[in-house]
């Protein structure tokens, strides 16, 4: 090697990587870490299944993509040992969620940079100004999706990267649940439509990851909407709301009633 040229970058031991198996043999197989620049490692075949393997090729099989964990590391000799009994579930779908995140991150940054005529520097520096404050780039995607562009204003970039992120933003269908109730609510007092109104509207709200919106059926009742990322969440909010609503009926003296409908999880567009 010479001096200009740089040691290839090597995984760590223990870390989890994607691979494609290149090729089978009795022993084993060879695999491409696609995240090391295809740099070869080697699967031996007690670290493929647990138990005895009679054909290698009903677990891997060349072009195969795999998940698997770096066992053992030589950073004299350039080797790397995985295993893929050694992934646990957990730990599979974990990786697979950020390659994914990844790849829809390039198709975003890309876009980014088409529609801007940026070059490749320029892009590098919008993802390190990003990555000061996110795990992963599509982190900062995901949150505008969910949160609102305001986020933006915390980074610091040009009106137009601001403009294209929130566009790109816009493309991800961000999964949400809804929790609905109906409220049976009256009130003797003379100004009782009004006082009701009135409690209503203060609980109108999008906060703390949920939004609680309360329509009118028909007297006496009232539905209760609230959507959240998950039913804890929009539970909490729910329960939290429906006792603000019934402390304040009772308050002035009118009756509440509250009874669930059926929950629902979505995707908004």
């Amino acid at each position: 090697m010479s001096a200009t040229q740089e040691a290839p970058k090597l995984p760590d031991e223990g870390e989890i990587v994607i691979a494609t198996v290149k090729e089978v043999t009795g022993h084993g197989a060879y695999v491409s870490l696609d995240e090391y620049g295809n740099m070869t490692g080697f699967l031996h075949i007690s670290e493929i299944a647990t138990g005895w393997i009679r054909n290698i090729e009903r677990y891997v099989r060349p072009k195969q993509k795999a998940v698997l964990k770096v066992i053992r590391v030589n950073r004299t000799r350039g080797e790397v040992d995985c295993s893929l009994k050694q992934v646990s579930g957990e730990e599979r779908k974990s990786k697979l969620i950020e390659v994914k995140k990844s790849e829809k991150a390039d198709a975003f940054m890309d876009s980014v940079k088409t529609k801007l005529k940026l070059a490749d520097p320029q892009v590098a520096e919008i993802e390190d100004k990003i990555l000061q404050k996110y795990d992963y780039v599509y982190d900062i995607f995901e949150d505008i999706a969910r949160k609102g562009p305001e986020l933006l204003q915390k980074l610091d970039l040009s009106e137009d990267v601001r403009k294209a992120m929130e566009e790109e933003s816009n493309k991800i269908q961000v999964p949400h649940v809804e929790v609905r109730g109906i409220m049976e609510i009256s009130s003797k007092r003379p100004d009782g439509i009004e006082a009701i109104k009135g409690t209503l509207a203060g609980v109108e709200s999008s906060k703390g990851g949920a939004k609680t919106e309360v329509t009118y059926v028909g007297a006496p009742r009232y539905r209760i909407i609230v959507t959240a990322e998950n039913f804890k969440v929009a539970e909490k909010a729910m329960n939290n709301t429906v006792e603000k609503i019934r402390a304040g009926i009772e308050k002035q003296h009118g009756t509440f009633t509250f009874a669930r409908e059926e929950s629902k999880k979505s995707h908004q567009g």
